[in-house]
C-alpha cells in the first residue's frame, strides 16, 4: 500500500477532505470503526454538497413534483421524464459545470455538455436538443474574454462533434461573475414510454460491467472541488477538471441505446460526479443490494493508479451497467461492435454492503445506503437572515428617477449593451441544425421548437433567469423566471409541461446567501404550482463565490419543456 493509505486517519484528515468534524464522527458510527483513507475519501465526495444536497434538500422537497404528465419524479432517475403523448416521453435535465469552467473553461464547458447528455441517454432516451445558460463578468476584462472564448468553444466543439443541435440558450454579463462564471448545460431526449432503463441494481450474482472510456486521474475529488469557494490557489486544483472526448461519447450513445434493446440490462448509470463510487452506491442503495467491485479489473489509461484514485476518478464517457446473469455475451458483443471497453468488474451481492478490492486485498467496505441522499448522508437546516440591501431596495421610489433628456442616446446605449445586443457571434459557433430537428432556427421564436419525428408533435424548450431581478427580490425574481419561461413556451405555440432547474448560489453557510436560496425556492414553488409545471429535478450549485469578490447574484436558471400538439398549425 502507498503512504497515503497507511497514514492514520483523523478528524484533521477529514477536514482536509472537506468534511466537518461532526460528519467524521457520523462516519465512524456508520462503520463502527475509524475509516481508512479510501473509505474517508468515499464519504468526502458522496457527502459533498455536489452529491448529497445536504444543505438544500430540506427546501427542495417543498417544490411541486407531481403532475399529470410525470413519469419519474425528481430524484428517482438521472433525469426528469415527462409524457408528451403518442406513447412517447421526454427526458430532460439541466446541470452546472461552474467551478471546472472557471479554471479550465474549454474542458469545463465541454465535459458539462457531455455529462448532461449522458444523463439523458443512460435512461434510454436519444438526445435531440441542447441548450445552455451562461454568465460572465465584465466583457472588457481580459479574463472574461478568455473564459468566454474557452466556454463557447468547449460547448461548440463537443456538441457539434457529438451530433446534437444546440437550439437555444442565454448569455449575460455582470461584474459579480468576474471570478466565478456560470456554465449551465441542458439536454432533452425522446424515448418510448415503458422502454426506459433505471439507475438501479438488484439480483444477487448479476454481473457489473464498466463500459466506455478507460479511467484516468482526471476529475479526482471533482465533487469536493465543486463544493467549496474559489480562491487564488484554485488553479492548483486543475486535476479536478475532467477531459472530454465527444467522438467516444457518440459511440457510447449508440452502444448504450443498442444494449438496452437486447433486454439484458438490469440498470445503468452514468459515471459523472464521483465516478465509480457514485454509480455503485446510488444504484445499490436504490435496489437495496450490495456489490463487490474489483478495482484492478477497471481499464485504466495511466500506470500505478491507486485504488482510491480509480474509485473516485471522474474520467468522462463511462457507464456502469448491471446485467442479467447469463446475458454477458450479448452485452459484450454490442460494445465490441462499437469498439468500446466492456469489462466485468464485479457482481451484485445481498446485504447492502459495497466492498472494493485491489489485487485481492479489500481496500474499502461501506454500506451503500450510508452514502446517499435519503439514506445516511447528513441533512442540514441552515440558518438564514434577510440582507440589509433588501430593506434598502424596498425603499426605492421609481418616481425619484428623472426622465433622460436625450432618449436617442439612451436607446443607442441599450441597443449596444452586451446584455441586449445580438449574441449571433456566439450562437453561430454552435451547430443548430445537425439532425434537422430544429424547427426554429432562422425563424423568430421565443423558445426553441424541436420536431418529434413520426408524429404531429413538437417540443418547445427554453432556459431563463434574470439574476438582477432575483438579487433584488429572490422570491419574486425566481417566480418571474418561471413566468418568463412559460411565456416563451406559450409564445412559441407550446403548452408548458414541466421544468428542470439549475440553482446557482454562493456559500450556503453565509446566512444572507441562504436566505436568497430559501426565498427563491418559495418563489419557484408558487409559480410552478400556478402554471402547473412540476419540477422534474436539476442541480444545486452552491459556493459560486470568491474570497475577493463575494457571491455571485443568486441565479436559479429555469429550463422549461412545453408540448406543441400540432406542429403544422400557424
Amino acid at each position: 500500500m502507498s503512504d497515503v493509505m497507511e497514514q492514520a486517519v483523523t478528524v484533521e484528515t477529514a477536514k482536509e477532505l472537506g468534511l466537518l468534524p461532526a460528519e467524521f464522527e457520523q462516519i465512524v458510527k456508520h462503520l463502527g470503526r475509524t475509516p481508512n483513507f479510501t473509505e474517508l475519501s468515499i464519504y468526502s465526495v458522496m457527502w459533498s454538497e455536489h452529491c448529497s444536497y445536504k444543505n438544500s434538500i430540506v427546501w427542495l422537497k417543498t417544490l411541486p413534483k407531481d403532475g399529470p404528465h410525470m413519469l419519474a419524479t425528481a430524484g428517482q432517475e438521472n433525469a426528469g421524464l415527462v409524457s408528451i403523448g403518442d406513447g412517447l416521453a421526454c427526458a430532460f435535465k439541466i446541470e452546472s459545470h461552474n467551478h471546472p469552467s472557471a479554471i479550465e473553461p474549454y474542458q469545463g464547458a465541454a465535459t458539462g455538455v457531455g455529462g448532461i447528455n449522458r444523463d439523458i441517454f443512460t435512461m434510454g432516451a436519444r438526445p435531440i436538443a441542447q441548450l445552455n445558460s451562461l454568465r460572465f463578468g465584465n466583457p472588457d476584462l481580459e479574463k472574461t474574454k478568455w473564459l468566454l472564448r474557452g466556454v463557447v468553444k468547449g460547448i461548440g466543439n463537443y456538441g457539434n462533434a457529438f451530433g446534437v443541435p444546440t437550439v437555444g440558450g442565454e448569455i449575460y454579463f455582470d461584474d459579480c461573475y468576474n471570478i466565478n462564471p456560470l456554465v449551465n448545460a441542458m439536454s432533452a431526449g425522446i424515448v418510448e414510454e415503458g422502454k426506459t432503463v433505471s439507475a438501479t441494481s438488484f439480483g444477487i450474482g448479476n454481473p457489473v460491467f464498466i463500459v466506455g472510456s478507460a479511467t484516468g486521474k482526471d476529475g479526482i475529488h471533482g465533487a469536493t472541488f465543486a463544493s467549496g469557494d474559489l480562491h487564488e490557489d484554485s488553479a492548483e486544483d486543475l486535476p479536478s477538471v475532467q477531459v472530454g472526448d465527444p467522438f467516444t461519447e457518440k459511440l457510447l450513445l449508440e452502444a448504450s441505446l443498442e444494449v438496452i434493446q437486447t433486454g439484458a440490462v438490469i440498470g445503468m448509470q452514468d459515471m459523472g460526479a464521483a465516478g465509480i463510487i457514485c454509480s455503485t452506491s446510488e444504484m445499490s442503495a436504490k435496489g437495496k443490494h450490495g456489490m463487490v467491485i474489483h478495482l484492478d479489473k477497471v481499464p485504466v489509461r495511466q500506470k500505478n493508479m491507486q485504488a482510491w484514485e480509480i474509485l473516485l476518478s471522474e474520467s468522462q464517457e463511462r457507464m456502469l451497467i448491471v446485467v442479467k446473469k447469463g446475458r454477458e455475451k450479448d452485452v459484450l458483443a454490442v460494445f465490441d461492435k462499437w469498439d468500446l471497453n466492456c469489462v466485468q468488474i464485479g457482481e451484485v451481492t445481498g446485504g447492502g454492503l459495497l466492498k472494493f478490492t485491489m489485487n485481492g486485498d479489500q481496500v474499502a467496505s461501506v454500506p451503500a445506503d450510508s452514502l446517499v441522499l435519503g439514506g445516511g448522508a447528513p441533512v442540514y437546516e441552515r440558518e438564514y437572515s434577510m440582507p440589509a440591501y433588501y430593506s434598502q431596495n424596498k425603499r426605492f421610489n421609481i418616481d425619484t428617477v428623472e426622465e433622460p433628456e436625450d432618449l436617442k442616446k439612451v436607446a443607442d446605449y441599450l441597443l449596444s449593451h452586451p446584455n441586449i445586443a445580438s449574441r449571433k457571434w456566439v450562437t453561430e459557433q454552435y451547430d443548430s441544425m445537425v439532425g434537422t430537428v430544429n424547427m426554429s432556427t432562422n425563424k423568430p421564436s421565443d423558445a426553441a421548437v424541436v420536431d418529434i419525428r413520426g408524429t404531429n408533435k413538437a417540443i418547445a424548450l427554453t432556459v431563463d433567469c434574470n439574476s438582477r431581478y432575483v438579487y433584488a427580490d429572490p422570491e419574486m425574481g425566481c417566480a418571474i423566471a418561471v413566468a418568463e419561461a412559460a411565456r416563451n413556451i406559450v409564445c412559441s405555440g407550446g403548452e408548458p409541461s414541466a421544468i428542470t432547474n439549475c440553482l446557482n448560489f454562493g456559500n450556503p453557510y453565509n446566512k444572507e446567501v441562504y436566505w436568497q436560496f430559501v426565498q427563491a425556492i418559495k418563489g419557484m414553488g408558487k409559480a410552478c404550482r400556478k402554471f402547473q409545471t412540476p419540477v422534474t429535478g436539476g442541480n444545486v450549485s452552491f459556493y459560486n463565490q470568491s474570497s475577493d469578490e463575494g457571491p455571485v447574484f443568486p441565479t436559479p436558471t429555469i429550463g422549461m419543456l412545453g408540448v406543441l400538439e400540432n406542429k403544422t398549425a400557424e
